[in-house]
């Protein structure tokens, strides 16, 4: 059954909660990043870096929250592009905002204190936290998701069940960040490996990627049979809407991965000076590798 798309719009009904969080958090955000300025100008994270952060907001709004989100049980390409955005696309923009630093400075202090304390000075998350530190960990975790949601039995639980949907597009975006920490660096992160080996972290990312669209693009059967009977948007077959997502999936993901590789790889080989040299993708949204020292929480009130 073939329905019209502004048919579909119509039944989208905004998700306030999800509204709510995102707006909650860029509020800490940019309240952090005005102190930064007014205290610590030399410090300060730069609007670059701010409009990073916010577009990383807006970018998990689109996917979740938006009019898209009504289409994604018509259109596998749909879902597919909300896939990709929490992988992707929101991760590294918030990551490149230096989220950490905006945000101790933005909460409350009794905020502060508490987070500060359970991250850096409560033995289990810190046990914790060394090994999601770890980049094949989060390479691992990151990769896990993307096939594991993929596979039919639990991508049709995830179509017929709001919860596993939004569990679904929770563990995109929480494994999206991890994946994306030892690339950009955001403090308070400490490098595991060394910046070279940075680009074959890439690379190798781009390997699970491109088999899965590719045995979406080239499949001759429909792999998940929900979309076989979902109403039709575009006069698209189900078939032809796979095949868009698999190449959806191979195009994008290919560039988010190439071009930092090819960027960290460049800074690399540069005859620049050794400080230079350290400086990683963040560098070009004005992030610098040098760690700043723990935020003082006297400063927020």
């Amino acid at each position: 059954m073939n329905v019209a798309l502004p048919a579909v719009i119509e039944l989208w009904s905004p998700s306030f909660r999800i509204a709510a969080i995102l707006v909650l958090v860029a509020f800490f955000y940019c309240r952090g990043w005005l102190r930064f300025r007014r205290n610590a100008p030399r410090n300060s994270i730069s609007i670059l870096q701010l409009s990073g952060f916010l577009g990383g907001l807006f970018s998990v709004w689109v996917a979740v929250g938006s009019p898209l989100a009504t289409l994604d049980d018509n259109l596998l390409s749909v879902h597919m592009v909300q896939h990709l955005t929490l992988m992707v696309v929101a991760p590294p923009l918030i990551l490149l905002g230096n989220p950490v630093r905006a945000l101790l400075q933005g909460l409350p202090r009794r905020a502060v204190r508490f987070t500060w304390d359970l991250l850096f000075r409560w033995q289990p998350v810190e046990w914790l936290a060394g090994i999601l530190a770890s980049p094949l960990v989060c390479w691992v975790a990151a990769m896990s998701a993307l096939i594991g949601w993929h596979l039919p039995a639990l991508f049709e639980l995830a179509l017929r069940s709001d919860l596993w949907h939004a569990a679904e597009h929770a563990s995109f975006l929480v494994t999206g960040l991890l994946f994306w920490i030892p690339v950009i660096q955001p403090w308070p992160n400490i490098p595991k490996w060394p910046r070279w080996s940075i680009p074959l972290y890439l690379f190798f990312a781009t390997l699970p990627c491109d088999a899965l669209s590719a045995f979406l693009a080239f499949c001759d059967r429909l792999v998940y049979p929900s979309y076989l009977s979902a109403p039709r948007i575009l006069a698209i077959s189900p078939l032809a809407d796979q095949q868009c997502a698999g190449a959806l999936m191979w195009a994008c993901t290919t560039f988010a991965y190439l071009i930092p590789a090819v960027i960290i790889t460049v800074q690399i080989l540069s005859p620049a000076p050794a400080r230079l040299q350290q400086q990683t993708l963040g560098a070009v949204a004005g992030v610098t590798w040098e760690r700043p020292s723990p935020p003082d929480v006297e400063v927020v009130s």
